[in-house]
């Protein structure tokens, strides 16, 4: 709770780097709404695109979001539907 982006962008800056390979989405949430970024690394950017993925996500909650093939932020009002959207990830993935 109550986590800004900026401090998602730094958190994510660090799990890419500690992991090296990965796909990865996270959400806080803040004035009631939830705040998303995903993040993918260099390597698997020709087959995952965080901007389509994060679209994906925010989608299933009624918000929106896009950027870059390596890192995509947005944001969605309906909480109740979070743990579904990022469950969501997980098919997502596995149809690429």
């Amino acid at each position: 709770d109550d986590v800004d982006s900026k401090m998602l962008r730094q958190t994510m800056d660090q799990m890419k780097n500690k992991l090296g390979s990965a796909v990865i989405v996270l959400a806080a949430v803040s004035d009631g709404k939830a705040v998303l970024i995903s993040g993918v690394t260099n390597d698997l950017t020709e087959r995952f695109h965080a901007g389509q993925l994060l679209n994906h996500v925010a989608s299933h909650m009624g918000g929106k979001g896009g950027g870059r093939a390596d890192m995509a932020q947005g944001g969605a009002n309906d909480l109740a539907k979070l743990d579904a959207a990022l469950k969501s990830v997980i098919e997502w993935v596995a149809a690429r």
